[in-house]
């Protein structure tokens, strides 16, 4: 019952030290998503920035799954290239190695003494109405939770190795054996823990402990550790599934960049560990390939059990044991280290070599097919509603310019004025109106998603704004259908528009063309505070319709154009000065949220 109770307890160790790192990352992510966003688009002009930008996201967030999910979300988005997308996730597999050096930490110093005050201190702070310090209170008690985790998973798998110690070594001791094979079968092993827990850091924390306890040794140590550089691909690979090509082509990358890396150290295991265990004895500590843990633990355990045993004496065996213990893990965190930093150093000069791999491996799709879906909110929210909801807004930004890719039909079945080319221009008008509805409908779900999660003030009202865009630009694509239909009647009463009347509905057109083109500059503004552009457009489009219904009034008196036609023009004139008034509340919408959040 004991050990059923202590193998639970592992696992409920494991669960809070996840549990924990959650915290942690999202608490971050709350608090500077946005900026990491800002961060991550701007600082990607070279080579070292890309790395160096990943290096630093992913050692905040703790996450490189983390960092790898956003870059792929920004290349979905258009914010990164592929080719700098590659280095950033580059960056991010340094940056997660802090995780291996934190959590050897966890083992050699018990900060879980400091854990339950920072718990306390991380609630407080949660419990503030600031979201600012209710976020840093998240992740204090992330931190804790974590910490804690791992205490529960040190202790218990003593105890389980004080008890079963004897069937335990000989388990992993058979499957010790093989040489080589070993190592590849501990290799798979650590990718597949890591695919399983979707969390490269519980694996790193998993092969710690069973170094620590003595029974792995080193080498198979690092096999694990090589199979977790495989493992935590995965997850960008699943958030890619459903987004566009560039991001699977990005995820695909990370995948090649780990691969690639795995194999060569392989290639070179032996002289690898050789010079990892030589870079810890020069640093003062043991060589990890000659330590005995298990013959330590042994050692100290029965130091402090003897008969007539000193304090000196169990002190001498308590500094063996943890000098060999921190030399195993400071050597694990080490070989982590140095294979994501020597990959990226060697493999940042074949970034071409994997973008052209990856864009040979994911195809193009043929026709069409991508340019209706959801670019960058198909794979569902995110970790955090702020990041969300940023999500949305690029996804309202690719809605926009499908809008405005849908009046240039409009412009041409105007102009059309052959009856087959028509007809399909206007299927061309209804496809767009379906595509807008099925747009708005998806989007809105999105942000009903988002909402069931504790959202701040300052989201709220930019959800509010984002439901009142998209309702304005659905209404786009049904003024393009409305006009359809008014052309349809036209070309069935035989009537059609003189070159007189296309000039004029040319000369509107170029106008709401403008209209559009400030609609989606105003989207993509992040400080937009000034809609004077936008007020000039609806201005100007206003008043131009004013001046040719007083000149179609003239015109019909004087018997220019049929009475019958001259009803279609008009029609079409007052459509698309609706068109006007739904770009202008675009605008003021998107500037109304800008105007909160100031």
């Amino acid at each position: 019952m004991e050990t059923i109770l202590n193998v639970l307890s592992i696992l409920g160790g494991l669960a809070m030290f996840l549990y924990g790192m959650a915290l942690m990352s999202e608490g971050l992510q709350k608090s500077a998503g946005d900026r990491l966003r800002s961060f991550m688009a701007k600082m990607t002009s070279n080579a070292p920035k890309r790395i160096l930008t990943g290096t630093l996201v992913t050692a905040l967030v703790q996450s490189s799954s983390a960092t790898t999910i956003m870059v792929v979300s920004f290349v979905n988005a258009g914010l990164l290239t592929l080719g700098n997308a590659i280095g950033v996730i580059m960056g991010a597999n340094i940056g997660t190695t802090l995780t291996a050096w934190v959590t050897s930490l966890g083992f050699s110093v018990n900060i879980a003494l400091f854990a339950v005050p920072m718990m306390a201190f991380g609630f407080v702070l949660h419990s503030m109405k600031k979201s600012a310090l209710k976020n840093i209170g998240q992740f204090l008690m992330g931190f804790a939770v974590m910490y804690v985790g791992l205490t529960f998973m040190k202790d218990c798998a003593n105890e389980v190795l004080g008890q079963y110690e004897t069937q335990m070594m000989g388990f992993f001791g058979s499957i010790n054996g093989f040489g080589f094979g070993s190592i590849l079968l501990f290799l798979v092993a650590g990718a597949v823990l890591t695919i399983v827990l979707q969390a490269s850091s519980a694996t790193m924390a998993i092969t710690m402990l069973l170094a620590a306890s003595g029974l792995i040794g080193f080498e198979l140590a690092v096999a694990m550790v090589l199979g977790e550089n495989i493992g935590t691909t995965i997850t960008a690979n699943i958030a890619a599934a459903v987004a566009n090509t560039s991001a699977k082509r990005a995820a695909r990358a990370h995948t090649i960049f780990n691969i690639v890396g795995v194999i060569w150290v392989l290639i070179l295991f032996s002289p690898i560990v050789v010079l990892i265990c030589k870079i810890m004895t020069a640093l003062g500590f043991a060589d990890p390939m000659t330590v005995d843990m298990a013959g330590l633990n042994a050692a100290l355990i029965e130091a402090k059990g003897a008969e007539g045993a000193t304090a000196e004496s169990i002190a001498i065996a308590e500094n063996a044991f943890m000098d060999a213990k921190n030399a195993m893990l400071y050597g694990i965190a080490m070989l982590h280290t140095l294979f994501n930093v020597t990959n990226t150093l060697v493999l940042i000069w074949f970034t071409p070599l994997i973008e052209k791999a990856v864009c040979w491996l994911v195809k193009e799709p043929k026709g069409e097919t991508e340019v209706f879906r959801l670019k960058y909110i198909a794979g569902g929210p995110l970790s955090t509603a702020e990041l969300s909801l940023n999500e949305a807004q690029q996804e309202i930004v690719h809605f926009a310019e499908i809008c405005r890719n849908g009046f240039g039909y409009i412009r041409e079945a105007i102009n059309e004025q052959d009856p087959d080319k028509f007809d399909k221009l206007n299927d061309k008008l209804i496809k767009y109106e379906e595509i807008t509805d099925r747009i708005e409908f998806e989007i809105a779900t999105y942000l009903n998603e988002v909402s069931k999660n504790e959202l701040s003030q300052e989201s709220l009202e930019l959800s509010k704004a984002m439901y009142k865009i998209i309702g304005e630009m659905e209404s786009l694509g049904d003024s393009g259908e409305a006009i359809g239909r008014i052309l349809k009647r036209r070309n069935a009463h035989g009537k059609t528009f003189d070159k007189p009347l296309l000039d004029r509905l040319n000369k509107m057109m170029d106008l709401v063309q403008k209209g559009y083109d400030v609609m989606v500059e105003n989207l993509k503004n992040p400080h937009l505070k000034d809609i004077a552009n936008a007020e000039n457009c609806e201005y100007n489009i206003n008043e131009c319709r004013n001046h040719l219904r007083e000149e179609h009034i003239v015109n019909i008196e004087s018997n220019s154009y049929n009475y019958l036609t001259g009803v279609y023009y008009m029609d079409i004139l007052s459509e698309l000065e609706k068109i006007g008034d739904f770009l202008i509340n675009v605008s003021q919408a998107s500037k109304g949220k800008h105007d909160y959040n100031d």
